[in-house]
């Protein structure tokens, strides 16, 4: 550039310069579209940590608690859970119900969107709830969800009858028509679950196989998008959906996340502000019990050991099993192993969960203790076990999830049953959550800790697992009588309530009386959570965490 050119150009820059030092404020203000310095500032974000990677993005496939939390903060059914844990409208205005309880029609809103800027139509709805009961789908939780309570969902399943004819219809675009089996009164609970969510068909069959692995391969109609996942990411984000119904509600402009398994690593993050809420482990609670920031809830996960008969001439022997879940300290567990709030569990439905009708009273106290710590009987039913099958010594494989806490609690079970039984030898596998739901899926495993969580307010979300065919079940594991009970409370009784628990009564005496299972404890969550955190709520069913009306404190 030339030295003239070069002058004028300085010249005239310094003269620009004095004319905005001389301006009014309005002259100063930038550009209705650029926003200022402090509200670009002002972003608001909340940071978390996810103890795994999140197994499944895909509402059809997943089974686990972290993958149903992403696709409740992502998506949104037919309704949705708000504040007080009450169904609350989501794609669905409202809905009727037939006189004879058979068929409830949904009123679906007009100006809810897919993040690509689709309409959500009933249509989408159709095309999910059937792709979920198809065996080419191979999901879990659609033939668990759905069997028994939407009319030839089993049938369909099985490889019976063909998707087309499931119970479900589109009336038009804006109108969902289902059709039940029986009577169902916690039906529209369901509807809040990730199961029930609805699927873009264009989209879906578009992806084909790399559908719902990455974000560019999935759509939100919920509060916020998934930005920067894969199936294998250790951090993601949950970004503001700008295109959701009812984003004017949505007050958090990202919630980031990563995965942390460690948790002393976890507490740095926490102490230096990274991030604002974390779980404690056994060994911290005492050091912040005391701290302003430290908080217990209750919750409603069960966790138990499965045995799978099929694969351990061992496990496939009642008295062994029933030796094994007499035989660890559960109180000690709780108290000294986790510390965190969590209680031994003592049956399968999860204390203070739901009255028995007419009584009001919780229906783990009237079930009672079914399996307990009792080291004299595990030693006598171990020794008439190892009789019947004709040996001294047994081995076993123990798989576990692995997360630094569930190390120790498996480490410690494993110690009192090889110490307990004698000719017991336990070996600990530990994997990734995601590689240990595969196995249990196709019952590569031998002894296994596992949990399960309610889906809907009604003791059916537990008690349907271990049914003969339940895709949950996966421990070979089958009771005639156990499957009547249980299938009755949805048929027979469905509209008797009173008649419906007393079979469940009855039913969970058969499964611990059978050694079904092994019960361990029920979970409560031991955390610091910094003030900043507003409007995250804990459900007590379906995802753990709600994220819509999350918030920042000023």
């Amino acid at each position: 550039m030339k030295a003239k050119q070069w002058l004028l150009l300085l010249t005239f820059g310094l003269l620009l310069s004095l004319l905005a030092a001389c301006s009014d404020d309005e002259t100063k203000k930038p550009a209705s579209n650029e926003p200022k310095e402090e509200e670009q500032a002002k972003e608001k974000v909340l940071s978390f940590i996810n103890p795994e990677a999140i197994p499944s993005m895909d509402p059809s496939k997943a089974t686990d608690e972290s993958s149903f939390v992403y696709l409740a903060a992502t998506m949104e059914g037919l309704y949705r859970l708000d504040e007080k844990t009450q169904t609350a409208p989501g794609m669905a205005i409202d809905h009727e119900v037939s006189t004879d309880g058979l068929t409830w029609t949904f009123n679906l809103r007009e100006d809810a969107k897919w993040s690509n800027g689709d309409p959500v139509t009933a249509h989408d709805f159709v095309y999910a709830w059937q792709r979920a009961v198809n065996p080419e789908t191979g999901s879990e939780y659609g033939p668990y969800m759905m069997n028994g309570v939407i009319k030839n969902a089993e049938a369909i399943s099985k490889g019976e009858l063909t998707p087309d004819k499931l119970g479900v219809k589109a009336d038009g675009d804006y109108k969902f028509v289902v059709e039940l089996e029986n009577p169902t009164p916690y039906f529209e609970t369901l509807t809040t679950f990730g199961t029930f969510f609805p699927l873009n068909q264009k989209f879906v069959e578009e992806k084909g196989a790399d559908f719902a692995l990455s974000t560019e391969n999935l759509l939100a109609n919920g509060p916020y998008t998934i930005s920067d996942w894969t199936s294998t990411s250790d951090k993601w984000n949950l970004v503001k959906n700008e295109k959701y119904w009812d984003a004017k509600t949505v007050k958090m402009d990202k919630l980031t996340f990563t995965v942390v398994k460690d948790p002393q690593t976890a507490l740095s993050l926490y102490e230096e502000g990274t991030v604002q809420r974390i779980d404690l482990t056994s060994d911290l609670v005492d050091q912040y019990s005391t701290n302003e920031d430290y908080a217990v809830s209750a919750d409603t996960f069960v966790y138990f050991l499965k045995f799978n008969q099929t694969t351990s001439d061992a496990l496939a022997n009642k008295n062994i099993r029933a030796a094994i879940s007499r035989a660890f300290n559960k109180e000690a567990l709780v108290d000294e192993i986790l510390n965190n709030g969590s209680i031994a569990a003592n049956g399968l439905i999860p204390k203070d969960f739901t009255p028995i009708p007419e009584s009001g009273e919780d229906f783990r106290k009237v079930s009672g203790d079914l399996v307990t710590y009792d080291l004299e009987a595990a030693k006598e039913l171990w020794a008439k076990g190892l009789a019947e099958i004709g040996t001294d010594s047994v081995e076993i494989e123990f798989l576990a999830d692995d997360d630094q806490t569930t190390k120790i609690l498996i480490e410690y079970v494993a110690n009192q049953l090889s110490t307990n039984l004698d000719g017991l030898k336990v070996n600990i596998k530990q994997i990734p959550k995601k590689q240990r739901l595969e196995l249990d899926k196709s019952m590569e495993y031998e002894l296994q800790l596992t949990r399960w969580g309610p889906d809907f307010l009604d003791p059916y979300t537990y008690m349907l697992l271990f049914t003969t065919d339940s895709g949950n079940n996966m421990t070979g594991y089958s009771s005639p009588v156990y499957d009547k009970l249980v299938f009755d409370t949805a048929s027979t009784l469905a509209t008797d309530n009173v008649a419906r628990y007393k079979n469940f009564l009855e039913a969970e005496k058969v499964l611990f009386e059978d050694a079904a299972i092994a019960p361990v404890y029920q979970a409560s969550r031991a955390q610091l959570i910094s003030p900043k955190v507003q409007g995250v709520f804990v459900n007590p069913f379906g995802a753990t965490y709600e994220y819509k009306w999350a918030d920042v404190a000023e």
